[in-house]
């Protein structure tokens, strides 16, 4: 029956013997429990999942019933289930997700809410408590009122985006209706986020493309960086461009036509900034999105894990349910089509992945969480495929841009003007990358200036 629990469970915990002179040991995991998603405490079990057995059950299950109505504010719903097994007695006590989080841990006049990390209960952050209090009095931080004024502010991106992408003008009602202001002008948190003017300092996305497979430098080993902040919508487009500027869209030739190949899908891509833009917890301070692009990689990371439920590498992407910690401003992409609201924003980046010329399933994307951040990571799918990487210098030639390089050298150009045409922002990485291994290779030549050593050498195109 044991492991049947143990299955059941959202998450368990084991304590060999009740620790009444020290309960602080295992009622935190009661307070964790409460706080998250749930979870069994079995007495009598060691960590090792080796049964020990409790000697009296009765008057054990009295001092747990006891001591989680003293210690444990508000009380959370619990169940205590004795257990026999291999003819010893076990207690199996089930906690229930909470509704009136958070749930803390009181004694000698100190109160600690407790949240699980993996198989470890630790102290809530503050930005984790400041959450469960939101959500333990059935409110969202985008739904605050924020005593910003709107006449003060201006909001042309998002009534622009909003007709274009709906054919209705967004008028003065609709501010109120959404979710963006109260009666008396005064903006909640999602208005704050959906002015022209950055009044939200956490509104921001770090984009850097890193040449190779690893983090390394800004300075040294980015090929192109940039930070954006401000309006949602802005960032949105922004994190898009950002990735279509730093991708490739290759091509295979067939008799009458060609079949377009990118290094990853516009939709998916689209589909995790909405993601990250909408989920993610703008409590936490001093955070932002990151998109960090690789070569055999993207990966694209947001503070605050799941809102409710198990981490995500844990569950069924086909079952995750539509749980929003952002519910006006997810309300207000859904009606600009950004998004649905039947949680099916995972399912739609798996399946437009899955469309790519040359998928092949150890390219599905990923996704990882823990109780403070949300990652997505999407595969380039012409990653070491024939066409070149920026670490091949042989086949460099082979690429369509390098092809495209070419015929613009068909004229002399200076190495700037090469390294603009490319949209290469690094000097140090066309120079070794593109430059060196085209001489190297013969394709293209410099020709001399009319001062030796001078900075000013151009470059031609050779004769094939």
């Amino acid at each position: 029956m044991m492991e049947r629990l143990i299955a059941e469970s959202t998450d368990c915990d084991f304590k060999v013997m009740l620790e009444t002179k020290k309960p602080k040991s295992w009622l935190k995991s009661i307070s964790a429990f409460a706080n998250g998603i749930g979870g069994i405490l079995f007495f009598g079990v060691r960590d090792n999942r080796e049964v020990a057995g409790l000697t009296d059950i009765q008057s054990d299950a009295e001092s747990i019933s006891r001591l989680i109505k003293e210690r444990i504010t508000p009380l959370p719903q619990f169940v205590l289930t004795p257990v026999r097994e291999q003819g010893k007695e076990l207690l199996a006590l089930s906690v229930t997700a909470g509704r009136s989080t958070p749930y803390y841990y009181k004694a000698d006049g100190v109160m600690e809410a407790y949240i699980r990390v993996g198989n470890e209960t630790v102290v809530a952050p503050d930005y984790v408590v400041n959450e469960l209090i939101l959500k333990g009095t059935n409110r969202s931080f985008d739904a605050l009122i924020s005593g910003v004024n709107k006449d003060e502010h201006s909001f042309t991106l998002l009534e622009a985006t909003y007709r274009e992408r709906t054919g209705i003008p967004f008028s003065m009602a609709d501010y109120v209706s959404f979710g963006l202001a109260d009666r008396e002008g005064n903006l909640t948190n999602a208005g704050r986020l959906l002015t022209d003017q950055h009044i939200v300092f956490n509104s921001r996305i770090f984009c850097t493309r890193w040449n190779g497979l690893d983090k390394g430098s800004v300075f040294d080993d980015a090929l192109d960086d940039k930070e954006y902040e401000g309006n949602l919508i802005y960032l949105l487009q922004s994190g898009c461009d950002f990735v279509r500027n730093n991708s490739k869209v290759r091509f295979t030739k067939a008799a009458c036509y060609r079949v377009d190949k990118p290094d990853y899908a516009e939709r998916a891509v689209t589909e995790a900034i909405v993601n990250a833009l909408i989920h993610r917890d703008y409590i936490v301070l001093g955070s932002e999105i990151h998109i960090d692009m690789y070569d055999d990689r993207m990966e694209i990371q947001s503070p605050g894990g799941m809102y409710e439920g198990r981490p995500v590498q844990e569950c069924d992407i086909e079952s995750i349910g539509s749980v929003r910690r952002n519910p006006v401003i997810a309300d207000l992409f859904h009606r600009m089509k950004y998004m649905e609201r039947r949680g099916s924003g995972l399912k739609k980046i798996i399946n437009e992945t899955e469309k790519l010329p040359g998928y092949i399933k150890e390219q599905k994307p990923e996704f990882y969480s823990t109780p403070s951040d949300f990652r997505v990571v999407l595969k380039n799918v012409n990653y070491n495929l024939h066409t070149c990487t920026v670490q091949d210098s042989v086949q460099v030639v082979q690429d369509k841009r390098i092809m495209g390089l070419l015929e613009f050298c068909s004229t002399e150009r200076s190495r700037r003007e090469m390294q603009e045409f490319m949209g290469i922002a690094s000097r140090e990485y066309f120079r070794k990358k593109i430059l060196r291994p085209l001489l190297d290779a013969g394709q293209i030549k410099m020709t001399m200036p009319s001062k030796p050593n001078s900075k000013n050498q151009r470059y031609v195109r050779t004769k094939e």
